[in-house]
């Protein structure tokens, strides 16, 4: 359960400007998945790329992956959760638990948080036959509202997509999904780091 950071490359020698760090999710057995306090350090930027996550106990300040000083550059500017829309119905109020938990922690850091719905072409043969019906699909908008309530994210931040499976790279209507929710995203981003540099620069 490693925590990693990924580069979008631009070309050679080039990144696009911003970082993905991807933890594995919450579990309903005991002993699995991401201790939440490791989630909370990971927002504040204290836990470097490469930690091995230990769903037991939390990064401790002498481990050498914890970053005692972070910068607004190592917290996190945008919580993404990647739920499939085929199991939203499943989920455990344990893990439902959690995850608000991390949501209210973003909350109170005034981090932006959004849900990438996956699998949406598994609740709706009329999405699976047409892509293009997923915003008026009803049974998609009943799981964004399903996924909001339990979950406590307006339906505006949860972006549904279909996961590639056999389809072969350059699928126009998956890869409009996926782009729309990862602009989202930045966007979501950048306003966060526009709205801290503007609170240090007013308490300086």
């Amino acid at each position: 359960m490693e925590c990693k950071h990924f580069k979008l490359r631009k070309n050679a020698g080039s990144y696009f400007p911003f970082t993905f760090t991807d933890i594995r999710g919450m579990e309903q057995e005991e002993g699995n998945g991401v201790h939440p306090k490791d989630i909370s350090k990971i927002l504040l930027g204290h836990v470097q790329n490469g930690y091995i996550c230990n769903a037991e106990s939390p990064i401790s300040e002498g481990n050498p992956k914890y970053n005692e000083n972070p910068s607004l550059n190592d917290r996190i500017h945008c919580l993404v959760a990647v739920i499939p829309a085929n199991s939203i119905s499943l989920m455990e109020q344990t893990v439902i638990d959690q995850l608000r938990k991390v949501r209210h922690k973003a909350r109170d850091l005034g981090i932006p948080q959004v849900i990438i719905m996956t699998k949406v072409d598994e609740v709706c043969p009329l999405v699976q036959s047409n892509l293009e019906k997923v915003y008026t699909s009803k049974k998609i908008k009943k799981k964004m509202k399903e996924c909001s309530i339990k979950l406590g994210v307006p339906v505006n931040c949860i972006f549904p997509v279909k996961n590639y499976y056999d389809e072969g790279p350059g699928n126009t209507e998956m890869d409009i999904l996926i782009l729309k929710a990862l602009l989202n995203i930045v966007n979501f981003a950048s306003d966060y780091v526009q709205d801290q540099t503007d609170n240090e620069f007013m308490n300086e």
